[in-house]
Parts: structure tokens; C-alpha cells; sequence
């Protein structure tokens, strides 16, 4: 169940990518840390401190000695990871999507 809905995640993420007019995919990752910068600042308002905060969780997880399910279990170990990694990824395009069609609705007259 739980991978289904990792899938559909992905799959969402990446028909919000290559979706015709929407931001792509480099554009999006070059605006993450400017989106990180203006959350923390308080200049955008669309990444608010708790989601921040929650990817903030997610990169030391994933880069933490210490798991849920030990990383010696081989598959087991490593599916935790991917599956924190997988959300990440996905909520920093999303949000790093939203963040660029804000900027360029900020820079209209």
C-alpha cells in the first residue's frame, strides 16, 4: 500500500514537471535554495517553518548512522531511506515549483 502511493507520488511529481507551462526541472532545483532562503526570511510565504522543518528532518535522516530499520538489514534497511528520500524529493519539487511561479508573478507590474 504504502509503495502504491509512493508511485503515485512520483508520478504526480513528474506530470507536474512536464506538464506545458510549467516550471521544468532545472529551473525548479536552481530555485531551491533561494526558496529555502526567502522561507526563512519571511519573504515567501508558501513553504511555511513546519514543512521546512520536516525536510530539514527528512535530510538528517536520511544522512543519520541511526534508523527506524537498521541499514545492515541489506533491502529492509534501505527501503526506509528511499522512501524518506522519495518524499523529499518530491515535496521540494512541488514546493520549488510553486516557488518559481510565485517569483515570476512577484516580478509582473
Amino acid at each position: 500500500m504504502a509503495k502504491a502511493r509512493r508511485a503515485a507520488q512520483v508520478y504526480r511529481a513528474y506530470q507536474d514537471v512536464s506538464r506545458p507551462g510549467s516550471p521544468g526541472l532545472m529551473a525548479r532545483i536552481r530555485a531551491v535554495p533561494r526558496m529555502i532562503r526567502g522561507a526563512i526570511r519571511g519573504e515567501y510565504r508558501g513553504l511555511g517553518k513546519g514543512r521546512l522543518s520536516m525536510m530539514g528532518l527528512a535530510i538528517l535522516y536520511i544522512v543519520s548512522p541511526i534508523d527506524a530499520i537498521p541499514d545492515f538489514l541489506l533491502v529492509i534497511g534501505v527501503v526506509d531511506d528511499f522512501g524518506v528520500l522519495l518524499w523529499l524529493g518530491t515535496a521540494l519539487l512541488g514546493e520549488s515549483g510553486q516557488y518559481v511561479t510565485w517569483e515570476k508573478q512577484r516580478r509582473l507590474p
